[in-house]
C-alpha cells in the first residue's frame, strides 16, 4: 500500500507540473498580447489517513487561476479609439456574430483594453470581431437614465462616417455701447442698426435685425433707447421691443437703470435676459443685469458692439471620433462642433478573478464573480478610460522562465520517484524467484 501510494504521488506530481508547464507556456506565448492576464498554477497537498508507524502518500493537486485583477502598463498609440481602463473597471463589448444574427440578443462580454475602428457599417469593432457597447445619447447629447445592473440599455456603438450635424442657436449675448450724445436735446436721433446671424434647427442661417433708436428730448438728456428686434426667418417681422433707460449718476453712470418690455417676452432682471421667439424656436438673449458694467452701456459718442456671441453652427461634416476619460464617444465636425453620441460605462464585479476567460482577452460574468454594476467612467471605484492607449500583457518573461526551470526540475524529480518505485516493485517481484 505504501509503495503504491508513492507511485500515485509521483504520477500526480507529473500531472500537476504538466499543468503548471501549460500555464507557463500560455503566459510566454502571450507576453506581447495586449490586455492578456497571466495564469498562475498553485499546488495543494493531498493528505490520506495514516496509522502510527505507517505513512501513505496523498500526492498533490494543481489549481489554476487567471489573475484578471492585475493590470499591465499602458502604451500610447496613434488611434483615438484605442482605449484602456485605468483602474479596476472593464468596458462592455459584444460579438460581431450576434449583431449580424439580428435576433436582439447581444451577449455582454468585458475587456480592459481594445483597438476599435469603424467597419463598413460604422460599428466600432476590434480585429477580433468584438464591438464596443455604450449607452446611446439623446439628440441633444444628454445620456438618459439607463439601468446600472442590467445590459438592457447598452447598444453597439455605431458611427456614420458620412454623418452631418447642425447645431441650432439657443443662447446669445448682446452687449453694446450706445452713444450718450444721441439722447441729448438737439441730436439728430440716428438709429443704430445691428445684424446678428443665428442658425435654425435645420442648420440654415437667419438674422436678427436689432435697431437701437434714441429718444431725443426737447431739453436735457433722456438716456433712453428703444431696442427693436426683427427676425428675417419670420419675413422681417418685429418679434420683440424693449425700452432701455440708462443711469446718469456718478456712481453708476452709463449702466442700465431699467428695461421695460413693450412687446415680446418679459425681461428677467435677475438674469439680465429675455427670450426671443424666432421661427426656429426660442433663443435666450442676454443684455446684462441692471447696474452691471458688463451689460449694455451708454457712454461717450460712439456706437460699439462690445460682445456679440452665440452658440450654434451651420451643418458640418464628421471629421473624427474620440472617446474621452469619462467614456463619452464624441463626434467632431469641421465646423468645430463636438457632439456626444454614446457613453461607455465601466463595469465592476466583486470578484474579478471569478470572471470566465474567453478568447481575445474578453471575460464573462459568472456566479463566482458576483453580480455586476455599471459606473460612469471617472466615478466610483472603476477608474477612467485612456484613449490613444493600449494595456500591455501582465506577463513578466524573466519570471516565467525562472518558473519554467523550477517546473522542469520538479517534473524530472517526480519521474525519478516513479522510476525508483518501479525498481522497488521489480525487486519485490523477484523475491518469489
Amino acid at each position: 500500500m505504501t509503495i503504491s501510494s508513492s507511485l500515485n504521488a509521483g504520477v500526480s506530481g507529473l500531472a500537476s507540473n504538466a499543468t503548471r508547464l501549460a500555464t507557463i507556456s500560455d503566459n510566454i506565448a502571450n507576453a506581447s498580447t495586449h490586455g492578456y492576464k497571466r495564469a498562475e498554477t498553485d499546488f495543494q497537498s493531498l493528505v490520506t489517513a495514516n496509522s502510527r508507524g505507517k505513512y501513505s502518500a496523498g500526492g498533490v493537486r494543481a489549481m489554476t487561476q487567471r489573475l484578471i485583477d492585475q493590470r499591465g502598463s499602458l502604451v500610447s498609440t496613434s488611434n483615438s479609439t484605442d482605449i484602456a481602463v485605468r483602474g479596476r473597471g472593464m468596458f462592455p463589448v459584444t460579438t460581431e456574430a450576434s449583431i449580424v444574427a439580428n435576433t436582439g440578443d447581444l451577449p455582454m462580454q468585458l475587456q480592459t483594453t481594445g483597438s476599435f475602428r469603424a467597419d463598413d457599417e460604422g460599428y466600432l469593432r476590434s480585429p477580433a470581431g468584438l464591438v464596443l457597447m455604450g449607452w446611446p445619447a439623446d439628440a441633444d447629447g444628454a445620456i438618459p437614465a439607463y439601468p446600472r445592473d442590467s445590459a438592457a440599455g447598452l447598444s453597439p456603438v455605431q458611427v456614420n462616417g458620412n454623418q452631418f450635424s447642425g447645431d441650432p442657436t439657443t443662447e446669445m449675448q448682446l452687449v453694446a455701447n450706445l452713444p450718450a450724445t444721441e439722447t441729448l436735446a438737439g441730436a439728430d436721433g440716428t438709429a443704430e442698426p445691428l445684424s446678428i446671424e443665428y442658425f435654425d434647427n435645420l442648420g440654415k442661417s437667419a438674422n436678427l435685425n436689432v435697431t437701437f433708436t434714441p429718444t431725443v428730448p426737447a431739453a436735457g438728456s433722456s438716456n433712453e433707447w428703444t431696442m427693436t428686434i426683427a427676425d428675417s426667418a419670420s419675413g422681417g417681422a418685429t418679434i420683440a421691443e424693449y425700452t432701455l433707460t440708462f443711469d446718469d449718476s456718478r456712481g453708476g453712470g452709463g449702466t442700465l437703470a431699467s428695461v421695460t418690455t413693450v412687446t415680446g417676452n418679459a425681461y428677467d432682471p435677475a438674469e439680465g435676459t429675455f427670450v426671443l421667439d424666432v421661427a426656429g424656436g426660442p433663443i435666450t438673449a442676454e443684455i446684462g443685469v441692471i447696474g452691471s458694467a458688463q451689460g449694455m452701456t451708454q457712454l461717450s459718442d460712439s456706437f460699439a458692439p462690445v460682445n456679440i456671441s452665440k452658440n450654434g453652427s451651420v451643418v458640418g461634416s464628421l471629421t473624427s471620433i474620440d472617446i474621452d476619460a469619462n467614456g463619452f464617444v464624441r463626434a467632431s465636425f469641421d465646423t468645430g462642433v463636438s457632439q456626444v453620441l454614446y457613453q461607455v460605462p465601466l463595469v465592476d464585479v466583486p470578484n474579478l478573478n471569478g470572471l470566465e476567460a474567453l478568447d481575445s482577452q474578453a471575460y464573462r460574468v459568472t456566479p463566482e464573480s458576483g453580480t455586476f454594476f455599471m459606473w460612469d467612467a471617472g466615478d466610483g471605484p472603476t477608474g477612467d478610460i485612456a484613449n490613444f492607449a493600449r494595456e500591455e500583457s501582465t506577463v513578466d518573461v524573466a519570471s516565467e522562465l525562472t518558473q519554467l526551470i523550477q517546473t522542469q526540475r520538479a517534473y524530472s524529480s517526480n519521474a525519478k520517484v516513479i522510476q525508483t518505485v518501479d525498481e522497488m516493485i521489480q525487486e519485490t517481484t523477484n523475491i518469489k524467484r
